[in-house]
């Protein structure tokens, strides 16, 4: 107790003896101390390095919305780097009226939300049941799930095309099936030249049904994670109460976790939105019926008029303005849609337990 109280007395003691000391003293103390020089030199170089980090990450966001008022006189203009001396916003115009981009929104947007939606669903329930079931093989189920991750896409592309394309079999081996099938490809065009099941959207909800979609493997392990933290007596009395396991499912583990299958929501519906890997593997660019948003990345025929008669580097360089117009176009739902959902996104992810 008396050395506490000693060193209060000597700390008051020091600052009565700085208040009383001359203006220019309490300056040069403060200002010109070995501490606040460190100080200042920490914050100075934290600034600089945020801004040079923060350019770094955002100078090609910025190169492309500029180049995308770019005019062929500023690309012909060996003078024009970064900033338009006649902007323009014609690729905007062509895009919208000419690529189908309100079309590509529509379908894009219905295709995306139903994918999403089931993806939510499917990958609820199988993390739920790894979560809180114990099983021979629950281990080696998870494994397996994590696997997915690690596989490229590029690995499954052929696997994946003929599987859906060979179901044009069943029409000739299953007689009692053939009304059917006669419908499918009356209505959806499928099974026409042996497409089987592909040029529709058959795949994609298939894959996604079965919990194959695009990161789903992401998604159940992020889900589990979310259920591994719920406490295990909310499901207990429940079950004391007579509820079975679905109700209880539904009934009370889904309310709670209303924010985490938000996020995973998003996360389905913007890979989905932006994909052009299972777009192009299962539905032909020409097939009018779907036109999604990789498919409005293309050079408009009024530009490909425009074009006619310049030079090679030219007409590359513009066809390269066109595409980062396109891709501008496309993410721009998105980028609107955060702004109102990024606290969902950041909670949903800070509850699945994967950061920190």
């Amino acid at each position: 107790m008396d050395t506490v109280k000693v060193k209060r007395e000597s700390k008051n003691k020091i600052k009565v003896d700085f208040e009383r000391a001359p203006l220019k003293e309490r300056l040069k103390q403060k200002f010109l101390s070995m501490h606040f020089l460190k100080k200042v030199a920490y914050v100075i170089f934290r600034t600089v390095l945020l801004i040079g980090i923060t350019f770094i990450i955002l100078y090609p966001y910025i190169k492309k919305i500029l180049s995308s008022i770019m005019s062929i006189s500023d690309i012909k203009d060996a003078t024009v780097v970064l900033i338009s001396k006649n902007p323009t916003f014609d690729q905007y115009w062509y895009i919208l009226t000419q690529n189908g981009y309100l079309k590509a929104v529509f379908t894009t947007f219905m295709v995306s939300f139903s994918v999403a939606l089931i993806q939510t669903l499917v990958c609820a329930l199988v993390a739920y049941g790894l979560a809180k079931f114990k099983f021979k093989g629950n281990g080696i189920i998870f494994i397996f799930v994590i696997v997915t991750l690690m596989v490229p896409q590029e690995a499954l592309k052929d696997s994946m095309n003929d599987f859906f394309r060979q179901f044009t079999m069943f029409e000739k081996t299953l007689n009692p099936l053939s009304f059917v099938f006669a419908k499918l490809q009356e209505w959806f065009g499928i099974f026409e030249n042996g497409a089987g099941f592909t040029n529709s959207l058959i795949p994609l909800f298939t894959l996604s049904i079965f919990g194959l979609g695009f990161k789903n493997g992401l998604f159940i392990f992020m889900l589990r994670q979310f259920f591994k933290g719920v406490p295990d007596e909310l499901e207990e009395s429940a079950f004391v109460d007579g509820s079975s396991t679905l109700r209880t499912f539904f009934s009370i583990i889904i309310p709670i976790s209303i924010p985490m299958l938000v996020t995973v929501f998003i996360f389905a519906f913007s890979w989905q939105w932006t994909d052009d890997f299972y777009t192009s593997l299962f539905i032909e660019a020409e097939n009018p019926a779907f036109t999604f948003m990789s498919h409005i990345v293309r050079t408009p025929e009024a530009i490909s008029d425009m074009l006619r008669g310049e030079l090679e580097t030219i007409r590359n360089s513009y066809t390269a303005i066109i595409a980062g117009t396109a891709t501008i176009l496309i993410a721009l739902p998105l980028i609107i849609a955060y702004v109102f959902l990024q606290r969902k996104i950041v909670e949903g992810v800070e509850r699945s337990g994967i950061v920190g």
